[in-house]
């Protein structure tokens, strides 16, 4: 399919590397006969990072914990009554939400998460390849990457270790300090304008590259849509910023769904390749696959406008029992049949909280589960689409008067979000007469464009089951207008969380950078606190 590509074997071989150089890092460093900078191909290291930006090797307990127990049940994707699911019900589970960070400072300790996965490598990969033409692009392609891994860290948790982090192997910085968002954000916008500007067709085509197999081409407008959703992301925050590179962008963006970006998983690979969503949905963990469902808010939004995804994303009556986790063959696809599941209920037994006495239910089966094209164990995980691309540009050209017409980027917009489901099976497939149908039934409208536009990119995300962007732009827009759940003894005073604490292990290894970032957090280090770019 168009340019994903499938796990090889490669990036087996990189992660057993990148983790062989933390546990003999010292060894490594002073015999000749073992691998070191002159002797290994530092596109393994490429694919390693990738990997591990798809999910981590550790049973999956970034995606598992961060991406779906917390971001997918408070953006009111999922739903569920599973009692450690701490996100449906706004309630801190310290060591949930830090397990999307891991260790920042690189060697000697290693660890799981994205700094030892995916910052570790992606760094390892740039100070590599710097100044040596055999490895140009490369080189490029990762200062592009590192801006998209640093992206989501610094959405996720705001002042984070960035400048110094994954540079232990370097200068033995094992301790980073915690660099301001404001200036993160800066340096991700220089990093992805100048590498994109500098990627070149004719020089070297990386051979670890998962996402387009060493396109160039490809890759600029990869960087190019990367650094318009870097952009908007200041919109409320620092507009005449994020104006500026958004003109950077303009006529350089993904032009299709044949540019989607996604890294694919492997049904024989185990732990190690696995789609990361789909192995907890599947149940692999626990009950997820009987007690995670759509939401009534997604399913209610899809079915109230007749929208054509319903009946791709969507079945009723998937899986048999709980028990033995068997799927049903005949599922029930019907968009008339799907029923979303209440946020912030439970099996307590209790008046008001229990979802067998909400007046929705009849038994778990009727709830809508993800339909099976959506978590294949071999499916793809989305980095960036086009359907993204496009709704970005609705929401500059609505707000900032820049890159065209609102209007022509919301309808291409939605119609490819629909189209693009075909990227994870031919029976997702919405037709482009389908889609069509549903933006004349759905007309654009200014008056209410910005609710419109991040409306459907909330809807999209919530289809490429990326619910880190779809927080994200939740907080950066302030839509869809979500009503919170209010669930007894919650953290936040019945509001929606707006960022991640840090993860209280960096007290005792990074302490007094730790303490500094920590301490001068505007309203705490809590749920509750805002970062940078989503201030008031």
């Amino acid at each position: 399919m168009k340019k994903i590509l499938k796990y090889t074997s490669l990036a087996l071989a990189g992660v057993l590397f990148t983790t062989g150089c933390r546990k003999d890092f010292q060894k490594i460093n002073t015999n000749p006969s073992t691998y070191n900078q002159s002797t290994f191909d530092p596109n393994y290291l490429l694919t390693a990072a990738q990997l591990g930006y798809s999910g981590s090797a550790d049973f999956s307990y970034d995606t598992w914990r961060a991406n779906l127990i917390y971001c997918s049940t408070m953006m009111q994707g999922f739903s569920t009554v599973i009692s450690y699911w701490a996100g449906d019900k706004y309630i801190l589970n310290a060591g949930y939400t830090a397990a999307y960070w891991g260790f920042a400072g690189g060697p000697p300790t290693g660890g799981d998460g994205a700094y030892a996965e995916q910052v570790k490598p992606i760094v390892d990969v740039v100070q590599s390849t710097d100044g040596k033409a055999q490895y140009k692009n490369l080189h490029q392609i990762a200062r592009i990457m590192k801006a998209l891994i640093f992206e989501r860290i610094t959405d996720l948790y705001g002042d984070v270790p960035y400048s110094q982090a994954g540079l232990g192997y370097y200068d033995k910085t094992y301790f980073p300090v915690y660099d301001k968002q404001q200036a993160i954000y800066t340096d991700l916008l220089k990093e992805v304008s100048d590498a994109t500007t500098q990627l070149d067709p004719a020089a070297d085509k990386p051979t670890g590259d998962k996402y387009y197999k060493g396109d160039i081409p490809s890759w600029k407008k990869f960087g190019n849509t990367l650094l318009l959703r870097i952009a908007m992301r200041l919109s409320k925050v620092d507009p005449a910023t994020a104006k500026t590179y958004v003109q950077k962008a303009i006529g350089n963006t993904m032009a299709s769904n044949a540019d989607d970006a996604a890294f694919f998983g492997d049904a024989g690979g185990g732990r190690t390749t696995v789609n990361r969503n789909s192995q907890i949905l599947l149940g692999d963990g626990g009950q997820e696959n009987y007690y995670t469902r759509w939401s009534k808010t997604f399913i209610d939004f899809l079915k109230n406008n007749n929208d054509p995804r319903l009946s791709k994303i969507a079945v009723t009556n998937l899986y048999v029992d709980d028990a033995t986790k068997t799927q049903n063959t005949a599922a029930n696809s019907s968009a008339a049949a799907q029923k979303g599941m209440p946020n912030g209920k439970d099996l307590s037994g209790v008046a008001a909280q229990d979802v067998r006495q909400d007046p929705s239910f009849t038994k778990f089966t009727d709830y809508s589960s993800p339909a099976p094209a959506l978590i294949k164990r071999n499916g793809p995980t989305f980095v960036l689409t086009y359907a993204e691309s496009e709704l970005l540009w609705a929401d500059a050209a609505e707000r900032f008067g820049l890159g065209g017409n609102a209007a022509q980027h919301y309808h291409d917009g939605v119609v490819n979000a629909m189209t693009y489901l075909s990227e994870y099976d031919p029976a997702a497939a919405v037709s482009s007469t389908d889609a069509e149908a549903y933006m004349t039934a759905h007309p654009y409208v200014s008056a209410n464009g910005l609710e419109m536009i991040n409306t459907q990119y909330w809807a999209l995300t919530n289809t490429m089951l990326d619910f880190y962007e779809n927080w994200s732009n939740w907080r950066r827009s302030g839509f869809p207008v979500l009503t919170p759940v209010n669930y007894p003894g919650n953290n936040t005073g019945g509001t929606i969380p707006r960022r991640f604490p840090y993860p209280v292990t960096e007290a005792g290894s990074n302490t007094a950078n730790y303490n500094a970032a920590h301490n001068s957090i505007e309203g705490g280090d809590v749920l509750t606190s805002r970062v940078w770019w989503d201030s008031k």
